[in-house]
């Protein structure tokens, strides 16, 4: 059998709150398996406070799961953690640099952290591919955030590992550094490199993982092949524009985005009785089309359901997207 290049066995990790507070521990994961196998481009899903980031910090050794065992093609992180670490490279959420160094310096220096020497070649490729270049010789400290977004990932990836794990990595930059990051990723990931995605951008995990999984509360509520969650969805979507607030008893059915109102509708005859609803309610509705649910539209269907996934149904499932 295929060794994983990433594999979480009933991981579950449990915080003690303190004496002075309720003293009910906190669950933050709940019993999570899953497989990622070589070459997937994997997605991890789920609402702020379900684990996502517990679980990434376990499987970067930055944390010690209470029950469970994770490892990194086949290295355990903690009894064979600098093994398991060098296999990955983690792009974190926050912005943590150092101030006194250039961005090729930082480059070297984090190369150095791996043993790797000489390799003024590939650094000089990540800072042309992450649009870089004319940043090289800049001090950290004279970067955007964008840019110093972009030297992380630069970091991440300096010693070619070969699992790249990227946690939220375009949260508040701009649309450039996104696609120049995802035309980078997404060619690293056909060359063979394995991607472990959280994001809550889900267009974007959608049209990059090939199989996701929906955390909720510590638990895998989702586990799938992205095609197949798609073709899952139980519903169409019926999308329009209004000016004024829905009533109540449509507000509560609908996902409301500024003028946008989207409804889930199964058949025509629900699409009817929604516009009847907003006819009735002396409502105009304009710019209407019914679409295919997507990968929004899915994720808050399984975290409304909150339904356990059923066994790992495409565990060996590979990179194909």
């Amino acid at each position: 059998m295929t060794t994983p290049a990433i594999s979480f066995q009933s991981v579950s990790k449990i915080y003690s709150l303190p004496r002075s507070a309720d003293r009910r521990a906190l669950k933050a994961l709940d019993d999570v398996s899953l497989d990622i196998a070589e070459g997937e481009f994997f997605g991890l899903l789920g609402p702020n406070g379900a684990g996502k980031t517990t679980l990434i910090s376990i499987l970067a050794g930055l944390s010690r799961p209470t029950s469970g065992r994770v490892a990194v093609r086949g290295f355990d992180v903690q009894s064979s953690y600098a093994q398991a670490r060098r296999q990955l490279g983690v792009v974190p959420q926050e912005l943590v640099f150092d101030p006194f160094f250039s961005v090729r310096e930082a480059l070297r220096i984090q190369s150095g952290y791996f043993g790797v020497r000489n390799n003024d070649a590939w650094i000089d490729e990540l800072l042309e591919s992450l649009g870089l270049a004319d940043k090289a010789k800049a001090n950290m400290r004279q970067l955007s955030g964008g840019m110093k977004r972009r030297v992380l990932v630069a970091q991440a990836l300096v010693h070619k590992p070969p699992v790249i794990v990227l946690d939220e990595p375009t949260a508040g930059v701009d649309v450039e550094l996104r696609q120049t990051l995802w035309q980078f990723i997404a060619r690293l990931n056909k060359e063979g490199h394995t991607v472990l995605l959280t994001t809550h951008y889900l267009e974007e995990a959608e049209a990059l993982c090939g199989r996701i999984a929906m955390l909720k509360q510590g638990r895998v509520v989702a586990l799938e092949r992205t095609s197949v969650l798609l073709k899952a969805a139980s519903s169409n979507v019926l999308r329009f524009k209004i000016d004024s607030a829905l009533p109540p008893f449509l507000a509560e059915k609908a996902r409301i985005t500024g003028r946008i109102v989207q409804f889930p509708a199964h058949d025509a005859l629900e699409v009817e009785q929604y516009l009847a609803g907003v006819r009735e309610a002396g409502l105009h509705a304009e710019d209407i089309e019914i679409r295919k649910a997507d990968l929004e539209d899915v994720f808050l269907e399984v975290m409304h359901r909150g339904d356990r996934a059923p066994t790992r149904p495409s565990e060996g499932a590979g990179a194909a997207s």
